[in-house]
């Protein structure tokens, strides 16, 4: 049985388009307070947990929203007839990459890493809101500076950006790679 705190709690989560801030979702679910509204977070998620539900309360982009689970979603997209999100070019997630981890990065700098021109991806980012335009840099001519948005996080799953994977360990796994590549041509 659920009490009225929680069933208002999930009827929040249910109605939001982007993810609550937990102090927001008090408000929303007229709770006392935020450390009562985490509390109604853990005790929901552990009822999905036990019935099994298609639904879960997930913590993304610094909030929580309830989304349905990994193996629900292509269901759930025919069901609302929405066609499924046009995958990223390898060289707009490049990009997007170079953003993430360099932020505030400018388009000179992206240009650098990658060693091509970079304007159309970042306007493609742009436009599906995955970066911003985060201010402008010191540089000579105060060029605009990218950062990557709240929908960025919460299209990655991905709670706050500190919680992107660390790229030394990606490195020295290419690093090992080549020279496992290397040792076998001697």
């Amino acid at each position: 049985m659920r009490s009225e705190e929680l069933a208002r709690l999930e009827a929040a989560l249910f109605l939001a388009r982007e993810p609550l801030s937990i102090r927001r979702l008090a408000k929303l679910a007229r709770l006392p307070d935020g450390t009562r509204a985490r509390s109604l977070v853990r005790e929901l998620r552990q009822l999905q947990d036990s019935a099994g539900s298609a639904f879960r309360v997930e913590q993304i982009a610094g909030g929580y929203q309830l989304l349905s689970r990994g193996p629900f979603g292509p269901w759930v997209r025919r069901l609302l007839d929405q066609p499924s999100a046009s995958r990223l070019s390898a060289a707009a997630l490049e990009t997007l990459a170079i953003v993430a981890y360099r932020q505030p990065v400018t388009r000179a700098e992206i240009e650098a890493i990658r060693g091509v021109g970079s304007e159309e991806m970042l306007r493609q980012l742009l436009e599906r809101d995955f970066v911003a335009v985060g201010g402008r840099a010191e540089d000579l001519g105060r060029p605009n500076v990218y950062v990557t948005t709240r929908r960025f996080l919460a299209a990655f799953g991905l709670a706050r950006i500190e919680d992107l994977p660390a790229v030394e360990p990606l490195f020295r796994a290419e690093e090992a790679a080549a020279d496992g590549g290397a040792a076998a041509q001697s």
